[in-house]
């Protein structure tokens, strides 16, 4: 009896797994490395560096551990759509209650600032776009996210790395790898 239990456990978490994955939709543009894991520095560092970081000669903003940093064009003035399934794909630069603030390794020239998230979470924001990372960047050094086009709960995003202040995003990924696209 508690081995069908527990298969019926893992079934359920397994089921529930496939429809997260299922309800990203939509289309990637660009290709992607494949899934990687979330990282306490998305999630729960107690503070949150931001730097300037060279990806295929293009001068992009990534986190502590070096992943390329994102916002989507839908998000302004601290407005927070990516939520549900949504941030299962794009992993939201959080910093946990009761800490202090972003801080940037480096002139950004721009502003690193916060915005809370309607879970409670505090979101860092970059001249007040909440950043993400992008979960099929595959780590350090990738940028797979760039010009993605994708769809949760009924809404459209479309994606771009973020740049220093007065820098245009790049055209295309500075990295590129085949993946088979999230949402396919």
């Amino acid at each position: 009896m508690k081995t069908f239990a527990r298969h019926a456990s893992l079934l359920a978490v397994a089921t529930g797994v496939a429809l997260v994955l299922s309800a990203c939709g939509g289309s990637n543009k660009s290709s992607g490395g494949p899934p990687a894991t979330t990282t306490a520095s998305n999630t729960g560092s107690a503070t949150q560096t931001v730097s300037m970081q060279k990806i295929g000669g293009v001068s992009i903003l990534v986190d502590a551990n070096g992943d390329a940093l994102y916002s989507p064009d839908q998000e302004k003035g601290g407005t927070i759509l990516c939520t549900g399934g949504c941030t299962a794909v794009w992993l939201p630069l959080t910093l946990p209650a009761g800490t202090g603030k972003p801080t940037a390794a480096g002139a950004l020239g721009g502003e690193l600032g916060l915005v809370r998230r309607p879970d409670g979470k505090r979101q860092v924001t970059w001249n007040g776009k909440p950043l993400y990372t992008f979960v099929q960047d595959g780590g350090p050094g990738k940028v797979n996210g760039n010009g993605a086009s994708d769809r949760f709960g009924g809404k459209s995003f479309t994606w771009h790395v973020a740049t220093p202040a007065g820098k245009a995003a790049p055209a295309a990924p500075a990295t590129t790898q085949s993946s088979g696209g999230y949402g396919q």
